[in-house]
């Protein structure tokens, strides 16, 4: 075919990752097919892009001529800097990207949604409000090959650190590093106060052995009106889908605001010089997307008190929920919206669905 023939003369670095991607895709559509569930992308979710980054960072590790047809290799018509010599900036991101692994990897464990027959709740609601064929569709299109192919570009970012000059890490580098650990440690605690919720409002019972930052003393009220508005959530509707796309936008980042990035024309005077930032500006498109179907489903469940969530709590940025609460103080309503919040929630008994 042209595509690989170009592909093989042109990008060799790509010709793995790209044939890794197109079996995966294929993969989880045939098993979407099979078990009648759709979330196998999600399951692979936590590791394709690891594989990616850890490919590109350690290519000098792989042979240069592969010895099965899927496993990884380093094209010999590559640069001998690529074959040869790590780049440090690749694997500060490989270690990045490692470490948002085992924090992704250990919440979907704790859900139980590395399990067959799990299945994300919203595919579910999506089924029931569109026609079979629709579904197949979208499940071709958007489960299987869109996002295999954003998680396929969450690895670009590794392969620009890697095609660099390879020399040490700069100023920046260590700045975006320590940036990217720390949003990983507070995703870490927004996912711990989230399932910590969860466990209290399934059981009614605190755990003492809670992680540090999710120790928090959960009411009978808090059970009953459904979601967490406490701790992080206080400040950000979604802490964790804030601190995700920060963490893709730092590792997208960091290449391209190396020393030794080609200067780049701000604002950009043209499409093609946004490709760079592709990784991270389809990542948040999707989980911007992602956001508002969820919160649609929330809206429906608890449509009193999560409306009231809603003209409270900035969905991302925490920096805008005091401005909401000044608007609602200006308006002569912050007391009454505090309450369903973060009070009793006295005011929502009768007007919301059970769950």
């Amino acid at each position: 075919m042209d595509f690989w023939r170009i592909l093989t003369h042109e990008a060799p670095m790509f010709v793995w990752p790209v044939k890794f991607c197109v079996t995966m895709t294929t993969a989880t559509y045939v098993l979407s097919i099979l078990t009648n569930n759709v979330s196998q992308v999600d399951r692979v979710w936590t590791f394709l892009p690891t594989i990616y980054t850890i490919y590109y960072a350690f290519m000098p590790l792989f042979p240069w001529v592969p010895p099965t047809y899927f496993f990884p290799y380093t094209p010999d018509t590559i640069p001998a800097s690529l074959k040869e010599t790590f780049s440090p900036r690749a694997l500060l991101m490989a270690s990045l990207v490692v470490t948002w692994m085992f924090r992704l990897s250990y919440n979907t464990w704790r859900r139980g949604l590395f399990s067959l027959k799990d299945e994300d709740y919203r595919w579910e609601v999506l089924r029931q409000k569109i026609s079979p064929f629709l579904f197949q569709v979208f499940n071709l299109f958007f489960i299987a090959i869109a996002q295999n192919i954003i998680l396929f570009l969450l690895g670009l970012p590794a392969a620009r650190a890697a095609a660099q000059p390879h020399t040490p890490l700069s100023t920046s580098d260590y700045i975006f590093g320590t940036l990217g650990f720390l949003v990983i440690l507070i995703e870490f605690i927004s996912d711990n106060q989230q399932y910590s919720f969860q466990t209290f409002k399934r059981s009614g019972k605190l755990n003492p052995n809670e992680w540090p930052g999710a120790k928090i003393q959960w009411t009978k009220y808090d059970a009953e009106r459904g979601f967490v508005t406490r701790g992080l959530w206080a400040w950000s509707r979604h802490p964790n889908f804030l601190c995700e796309q920060s963490f893709w936008i730092i590792i997208t980042l960091i290449p391209l605001l190396s020393p030794d990035s080609p200067k780049l024309d701000f604002p950009p005077t043209s499409f093609a010089l946004l490709t760079p930032f592709l990784p991270c500006l389809v990542l948040c498109s999707l989980f911007f997307a992602s956001t508002i179907f969820t919160e649609l489903i929330s809206k429906a469940k608890y449509p009193v008190a999560y409306s009231a969530y809603q003209e409270r709590v900035a969905m991302f940025l925490p920096l805008l929920t005091p401005v909401w609460g000044a608007l609602l103080d200006i308006q002569g309503r912050r007391g009454s919206v505090d309450s369903l919040v973060y009070g009793t929630g006295s005011n929502t008994k009768g007007k919301e669905k059970a769950e």
